[in-house]
């Protein structure tokens, strides 16, 4: 076995040097940008040598991709994966942001890279897509006539709150709740509905 490589700070390469890496992109990915994001910075806040970074990452592209990859996995698991909660709830909640959270990491990267063949591009779409489905699952669960449009409609909501707030330094999302529960109420034929509303009132 040849000896370990050791890193900028002398610290040696190993199985953490992957994961340091890692979390060194998504703080500086997210802080300051993909583009200004150099490979060098990266490996001096990781701590690793270029070689080490490029025996686990064949590229910046590469590790943009991953660092997307590793953001949510599960597809907002958190919110629909609730036992608690009805379906029109869990829909609800995925409006449940707090304002500081960064810009969605999918959307900045997607803006950033200008180019739909980048990998870290698909991935975004592909995610985006993922969210758009589980909302259009819930949907079909609260009894919604057309699920995949009330999906779309309501994954358009998010990405739209989630920009505006961004923009305007302004919580946009509790504006997009009350338009998605319209939305929703709307969808939902009235059999549904009036079962819905036995809900809240013995809730």
């Amino acid at each position: 076995m040849t000896e370990l490589e050791k890193g900028p700070k002398g610290r040696r390469r190993g199985r953490g040097a992957r994961e340091r890496i890692l979390s060194a992109s998504q703080q500086l990915f997210r802080e300051q940008g993909i583009n200004r994001t150099g490979m060098d910075q990266l490996c001096a806040a990781a701590e690793v040598s270029k070689r080490t970074a490029y025996q686990h990452f064949t590229g910046k592209d590469e590790l943009v991709a991953e660092y997307l990859r590793r953001f949510d996995p599960s597809v907002l698991s958190g919110v629909f994966d609730r036992t608690d909660l009805t379906p029109r709830e869990r829909l609800l909640a995925a409006f449940d942001i707090p304002p500081t959270t960064p810009l969605c990491p999918y959307i900045a990267a997607a803006v950033e890279l200008h180019d739909p063949q980048h990998p870290a591009s698909q991935y975004a779409r592909d995610y985006k897509k993922a969210v758009a489905a589980r909302l259009a699952d819930t949907a079909r669960e609260a009894g919604a006539a057309d699920p995949e449009q009330l999906g779309e409609q309501l994954a358009l909501l998010i990405d739209g709150a989630a920009a505006r707030t961004r923009v305007l330094n302004a919580d946009a999302f509790p504006a997009a709740a009350a338009i998605a529960a319209v939305l929703i109420d709307n969808a939902i034929p009235a059999a549904a509905g009036d079962d819905r509303r036995r809900e809240g009132v013995s809730s």
